[in-house]
């Protein structure tokens, strides 16, 4: 699919890799609806892009429904989703002080991470679907968003392996039921990249967690990640996809 002139959705577009794939869309000349919860700082990323910011809450029918709706109104229907939104969490199973870790913990991830990204691409796909087919049959395409973390999760990361490992599952049969309507699926799996949320480790972290990657020695650029997605869509031989952003010599044991 050409870019230039497609009406995109950016969830998380607001910040980090979500941001960068905004910014880079509209730089290949696609209109940009930045989603985000953070209305705010979706605005000031719209603006710098010439984009329109939606305040969404991907985890509710309603909101992400609003928020197509708007985003349509603004750009027309959308062929393009970027499913960027998403949290991360640290809880062991059992605390520091004995008690079993929060539910509430691991149900609020996978609901943001994993059904939150369901539920915006069952209604995009839904409104794709009925556009008219461009020249090759294609009508839309969708990206999730996993992490290295779905096949090498760390202590603690229960709910965030689980949530992303959900999404790797979810890639192939959403393709597969896909495929009729000429919507292609693929996913990203990035590994360590330098986001506003590594950001805030201690400087001392982060230069250990770069230092365990062989080659290159660094943290991914969020720019990568978005040249890697937009890359996706493009492709038109990309479908049912599941990418590793993270590189076999990043395995190395930490």
């Amino acid at each position: 699919m050409n870019i230039q002139g497609q009406a995109a959705l950016v969830t998380g577009g607001a910040s980090g890799l979500g941001e960068a794939t905004a910014r880079e869309l509209a730089r290949l000349g696609a209109k940009v609806a930045v989603l985000d919860v953070n209305l705010a700082l979706a605005e000031k990323v719209a603006r710098e892009i010439d984009g329109v910011a939606v305040q969404c809450d991907i985890t509710s029918a309603d909101s992400v429904a609003a928020a197509i709706s708007q985003a349509s109104a603004a750009h027309g229907p959308a062929r393009i989703l970027m499913n960027i939104a998403g949290i991360g969490s640290a809880k062991r199973v059992v605390q520091k002080d004995g008690n079993a870790a929060p539910l509430e913990d691991f149900a609020r991830v996978v609901n943001i991470n994993l059904v939150g990204t369901y539920n915006v691409s069952r209604l995009f796909a839904a409104e794709c679907a009925r556009l008219a087919p461009l020249e090759d049959g294609e009508r839309g395409v969708m990206l999730f968003t996993a992490s290295v973390a779905a096949f090498d999760g760390q202590v603690g990361q229960q709910a965030y392996s689980a949530s992303k490992g959900g999404l790797v599952g979810m890639t192939l049969p959403m393709a597969r039921d896909l495929a009729q309507h000429g919507i292609r699926v693929c996913t990203i799996a990035p590994g360590l990249f330098a986001t506003p949320l590594m950001k805030q480790l201690p400087e001392a972290v982060q230069a250990s967690l770069a230092a365990s990657i062989p080659f290159p020695p660094r943290l991914g650029k969020p720019e990568e990640f978005a040249q890697l997605a937009c890359h996706i869509v493009t492709n038109g031989h990309l479908n049912g996809e599941v990418i590793r952003l993270d590189g076999a010599l990043r395995m190395a044991p930490r």
